[in-house]
């Protein structure tokens, strides 16, 4: 009878499929380890690169900063020696008063000093007043130091002065400009006409239209241009025209125009800049009315809401698209839920030689 072969579950066949299943196992692991190493690696590339422009862009506001308070000083201490001239100008005044009184007194004197003096006597009461209106002006002006040049009359919008031969207003009309925080935008906008055109933010947008266009210099010309993720002239069948700002007709259906704008939808700067491309001469002074980021680029977006750092992608694509090279006067009415809105638009205005004003409520 023949012997019976035993069985062996630890065979030389089952040992090497065994030990194909564990290569296998550790070549996955590998493999799958190699590649997460491969992306955190361009993960912390991409990172670190975000983090050096952050950090030089808070190094070059940091010189910003400094020049700015350097320059502020420079003009407190020129306001201490003007004020010390006045003081010594009016004792000199004092005294002049004094030798004119005894003079008068004194018959011995001639009548020719004594004009002599009152002549001296008025020339340093007009440098007295001269000395106090320079001093009244740099008290105004505060730390808004920058001035522009445009390519008409010398403008400056420190101590809100308006120059310039071609003026250009463009003025923010999205639904935004309803009001301040997001829940009364919502609501307002679901409200009556009439309504909706009382927004107090509109009615602020408004008045300081009207307020920049009536000290605007008669000779110059304007045009303004209202727009959301559309833009048009404020004055129909004006487009590419400027218009003259002595002529009444003109201006009051400018402004009767915006008057009856009803703010809607969203924010485009592209469509305002494209619809600024077309004037010829190009502005020399730009004043833009707004009050946020813009939340569209030049295409329209895809989904309805516009994240924070989409609204930052599409002003920096806009305003590295300007048409021209124009001072960019800004004035900010802020709204809820966008803070990087200030800085983006204080720098704007700082590229383009321009200046940058976030006004109080009751302003103008």
């Amino acid at each position: 009878m023949a012997k019976r072969r035993e069985f062996n579950v630890f065979s030389l066949a089952f040992l090497d499929i065994m030990s194909c299943g564990f290569g296998a196992v550790i070549l996955i692991y590998i493999i799958i380890n190699h590649g997460s190493e491969s992306t955190s690696q361009e993960l912390n590339v991409t990172l670190l690169a975000q983090v050096k422009q952050i950090e030089e862009r808070v190094e070059n506001e940091q010189e910003d900063l400094v020049i700015l308070r350097n320059t502020l000083a420079e003009v407190d201490e020129t306001i201490i020696t003007t004020a010390a001239d006045i003081i010594e100008l009016l004792d000199t005044i004092r005294e002049l008063e004094t030798m004119i009184a005894q003079s008068s007194q004194d018959q011995s004197t001639s009548n020719e000093s004594i004009e002599a003096l009152k002549k001296e006597l008025k020339r340093l009461d007009e440098e007295a007043m001269s000395l106090k209106g320079s001093v009244a002006d740099s008290q105004q002006t505060g730390s808004a130091l920058r001035s522009v040049v445009g390519q008409g009359d010398r403008q400056y919008l420190t101590g809100l002065k308006i120059g310039g031969e071609h003026i250009l207003i463009l003025l923010d009309a999205s639904a935004s400009m309803l009001d301040e925080t997001i829940v009364n935008i919502i609501r307002r906008r679901n409200l009556p006409i009439e309504q909706q055109l009382a927004s107090a933010k509109w009615q602020r947008a408004i008045r300081t239209v009207e307020w920049i266009t009536a000290n605007m210099p008669e000779d110059a010309q304007f045009q303004i241009i209202t727009f959301n993720t559309e833009a048009k002239p404020a004055l129909p069948d004006s487009e590419s025209k400027w218009l003259t700002a002595n002529n009444p007709e003109l201006l009051n259906g400018s402004i009767d125009s915006i008057k009856a704008v009803v703010p809607s939808g969203g924010t485009s700067l592209h469509a305002a800049f494209e619809a600024s491309r077309d004037l010829s001469p190009e502005p020399d002074n730009i004043f833009l009315i707004v009050d946020g980021l813009p939340t569209q680029g030049k295409e329209k977006p895809r989904g309805s809401v516009a994240s924070s750092r989409d609204r930052v992608a599409n002003f920096s694509n806009a305003i590295e698209g300007l048409p021209f090279l124009s001072p960019i006067n800004v004035i900010l009415f802020p709204m809820e839920g966008d803070p990087v809105a200030a800085p983006s638009y204080w720098r704007l205005a700082q590229m383009t030689g321009g200046s940058f004003l976030s006004p109080s409520r009751d302003w103008p």
